[in-house]
């Protein structure tokens, strides 16, 4: 039986959700979540959210999360994970917003990778007055891509404003078309988003699993890589202190083969379970 769209929030731990390395741009208040996405502000008390602008699939609702988690349980350290945050989603981000954040986010905590967005937001987004609060959007690719680099330096970017600047000059032309990468399979959408300025690898799977219905991405990071040593050293075989881009996509068949078509849930419940283990700090 298909659960109703409100029976299907309350199953959702909002808490748990937004705190675990998905989303940067919100905030927490007296129990209440506000957070950015794109040209959206999203409000959520307790098990009830409203939103400004139109958005329908945020929280991945037409997502059959009982099949989904049905399967990936077929793993019993996965299934530990979902049994301690049973109420953990996936996300839907808007894409342009999930991109430029995840290229900021390269070598990088997420603490850092929040202030930076929200300086981006406050210099070259829209300002708009949210329930009494003063908020900004998410800026255009278009905004960004006539940026200055000195400008992006000033929100703390570092090297990476190069790098944002590019990738969204990258958007503006063409080059990156978020709408084709959506309908396209996980291996064009990769190819192409790999051709992007400053996306590697890791950065280019968050962005197709968190915003673009890739749900067979699985990035690997070091968190990624210890817990695959950790809890399945039979395996994943690792042999020195770096993964080439060869070994990388090597490792993405075998753990798609291993976890299945749903390897990015997979992979959430893990990187959540594992970074709550050493009680790692979220937003």
């Amino acid at each position: 039986m298909k659960l109703s769209q409100s029976k299907l929030i309350s199953n959702i731990d909002f808490n748990e959700t937004i705190n675990s390395g998905q989303v940067f741009l919100w905030k927490q208040c007296n129990g209440e979540w506000i957070g950015i996405n794109g040209q959206n502000i999203i409000k959520i008390t307790k098990n009830h959210f409203k939103i400004k602008s139109s958005i329908n699939d945020f929280f991945r609702l037409d997502d059959n999360i009982d099949d989904i988690i049905s399967e990936i349980s077929n793993d019993k350290v996965v299934k530990k994970a979902i049994n301690l945050f049973p109420g953990l989603r996936l996300l839907r981000q808007d894409p342009f917003q999930c991109y430029i954040s995840f290229i900021v986010s390269s070598n990088s905590n997420i603490q850092n990778i929040k202030n930076c967005l929200q300086k981006i937001c406050k210099k070259f987004g829209e300002k708009v007055d949210f329930e009494k609060e003063e908020l900004f959007l998410f800026p255009s690719p278009e905004k960004l891509s006539s940026a200055k680099i000195s400008e992006l330096i000033q929100c703390g970017l570092g090297y990476r404003a190069k790098y944002v600047k590019e990738a969204s000059k990258d958007v503006v032309s063409g080059k990156i078309d978020f709408d084709f990468l959506k309908k396209s399979d996980y291996y064009t959408a990769k190819e192409t988003m790999l051709q992007s300025f400053g996306v590697g690898n890791k950065v280019a799977d968050c962005i197709l699993l968190f915003s673009l219905d890739k749900l067979d991405s699985f990035p690997l990071d070091r968190w990624m890589i210890r817990i695959l040593q950790k809890y399945y050293p039979s395996i994943f075989q690792f042999n020195g202190k770096t993964i080439t881009p060869k070994k990388y996509d090597e490792l993405h068949e075998m753990i798609v083969d291993y976890f299945g078509q749903y390897a990015g849930y997979a992979q959430q419940f893990l990187f959540k379970m594992e970074r709550e283990i050493y009680q790692k700090k979220w937003l």
